[in-house]
């Protein structure tokens, strides 16, 4: 499906980021925070140094061009690195201010560590931070800080800006009892036709739901011109190889082909969008495409010299060593969400070698827990802290066999949509069949390691299991772990300790595979 190339009557240039999770600092290519040697050597992209140089160009020559701009971000500034885990979202909004962005949608990670949070940072920002679906209750901090919609004045025209979060944002962090999430399609149905009602024909949706939903929007609501995405880390673009096309084009229910764009995550990218607008307020023409930002792209010195001071409390801290890695650990979302990875293994393993004089045998970690990957070298409390941001914290429990099965298929239930629930494991051997469809028998043969032996699973016996906190309280899905959990304790060391302390012990560290998961690919 293609557009067609009508009479147009209004032009927009879209600035537009996603997914940038704390990379205040450039990064390396496994977008962990990029080390001295490979800054020195070009090999370091995007940070917010980067990211405002580039705005900048792009912003002066669309208007010199006398063409209008506009800045977005979809979502997911917060968790990722030590500026997060030590300023809580204050150096983030700080940047943004600094760059000056028009609108910023709500990401699940706002709520990572509870809802006063993201009003606090609502408070710094000055600009609207906006999402439809999220209710809040009375008493909360947050209420009445997260705007509906946003409506820009652009070159005479007004542009309405609706934003949706994903739905599970209320299992997969942390939102609070007091904030609910309505489904994202019928809320959009309404509020289109109600924006459009009061003469606002030109209808964007800053989306944080997914690159698959986002096209389920676009197919099901009519209304919307184009939509801006995040969640998913998917990177459109018209340059690199396997991308989605950059704009990747849906047909409404009008009939209408609706551009929907992404920026990939972590600041490596900059989507740079221009719309066409017809006289009914669709788009006529979406052009544009992810502009990579590498090494070719000089950071601002003033946004890199007030960076540098930020750093200075954690500078000594990141930089300590933990131990020498012999290879890729490889932590990347498109590998430990789909099967074993190495980080996988290193993270459970782990966790297993803390509690081995507790008698735990198996330890379940969620692939989306997993936020980078460390290279070959030696690596630092920097590095380890990129991997695990979360500040979780090391958890036991005991369970039945039979409960463990359904938390394993119910973690390989949305392998299709990179889904972070994926279960990295040790101590277990499973196989998931994409031949059977979600919750139907996935997951087969289920094995645990008794001393030297595989044996399988007993679904009547209780087994002693490690996992994080936010698992063991029904995170991402595992509601069983909450629920049918016996004897848990939730306070253990932080995951990012029980890591280094791993790698430090078994320095020099060598990454690797065992074939604890199986995945047989869809005939």
């Amino acid at each position: 499906m293609s557009t067609a190339r009508a009479q147009g009557s209004f032009k927009l240039n879209i600035l537009h980021i996603n997914d940038m999770h704390s990379r205040v600092e450039s990064i390396s290519r496994f977008n962990s925070t990029c080390s001295i040697d490979d800054e020195s050597e070009g090999k370091c992209f995007g940070g917010f140094g980067r990211l405002a140089t580039k705005i900048r160009q792009r912003r002066r020559e669309i208007e010199e061009a006398g063409e209008n701009v506009i800045t977005l971000d979809a979502g997911d500034q917060f968790q990722g690195s030590l500026f997060y885990t030590t300023y809580r979202g204050k150096a983030e909004g700080e940047m943004m201010n600094r760059i000056g962005f028009d609108l910023m949608a709500v990401g699940n990670h706002e709520f990572d560590n509870g809802p006063d949070v993201l009003a606090d940072f609502i408070d710094l920002v000055e600009f609207p931070v906006i999402s439809g679906n999220i209710k809040v209750g009375e008493g909360e901090k947050l209420a009445g800080k997260i705007q509906e919609c946003g409506v820009l004045e652009v070159g005479g025209e007004k542009i309405g800006v609706l934003a949706v979060t994903a739905t599970e944002t209320a299992t997969i962090s942390m939102p609070g009892p007091n904030v609910t999430f309505v489904d994202d399609i019928e809320y959009l149905k309404e509020a289109v036709g109600r924006i459009r009602g009061e003469g606002i024909d030109k209808v964007l949706l800053l989306s944080h739901v997914g690159f698959p939903r986002d096209q389920e929007i676009a197919a099901q609501v009519e209304g919307i011109a184009a939509i801006i995405g995040a969640h998913s880390h998917t990177l459109l673009s018209n340059t690199e190889e396997d991308a989605p096309s950059y704009a990747t084009l849906v047909e409404n229910p009008a009939g209408r082909a609706v551009p929907i764009v992404q920026a990939g995550a972590y600041s490596k990218h900059l989507g740079d969008l221009t719309l066409i607008f017809d006289q009914d307020g669709y788009v006529a023409e979406a052009t544009g495409d992810t502009r990579i930002l590498d090494a070719s792209i000089e950071p601002d010195p003033e946004i890199e010299a007030r960076i540098a001071e930020l750093a200075g409390p954690i500078e000594k801290m990141k930089s300590t060593a933990v131990g020498e890695v012999r290879g890729l650990i490889d932590g990347s979302r498109e590998k430990c969400r789909a099967g074993e990875c190495e980080m996988g293994v290193a993270v459970t393993d782990a966790m297993l070698a803390r509690v081995a004089d507790q008698g735990i045998t198996i330890a379940i970690q969620n692939g989306g827990g997993l936020r980078a990957s460390i290279g070959e070298g030696l690596a630092t409390v920097g590095d380890v802290l990129s991997v695990l941001p979360f500040q979780n914290t090391l958890a036991t429990m005991k369970i039945k066999g039979k409960d463990i099965v359904a938390s394993l298929e119910a973690g390989v239930n949305d392998i299709e949509n990179g889904a972070g629930k994926f279960p990295q494991v040790a101590g277990l051997k499973f196989t998931v069949d994409m031949n059977v469809p979600p919750d139907s028998g996935r997951v087969k043969n289920v094995e645990v390691r008794e001393g030297e032996n595989w044996v399988p699973i007993e679904p009547e016996k209780i087994y002693p299991v490690a996992t994080n906190d936010f698992m063991r309280k029904g995170g991402d899905g595992y509601a069983l772990f909450a629920s049918n959990g016996m004897d848990p304790y939730d306070y253990g060391p932080g995951m990012e300790e029980v890591l280094a302390e791993y790698i430090a012990n078994n320095a020099p560290y060598q990454p690797r595979l065992d074939g604890r998961i199986t995945v047989i690919p869809k005939d």
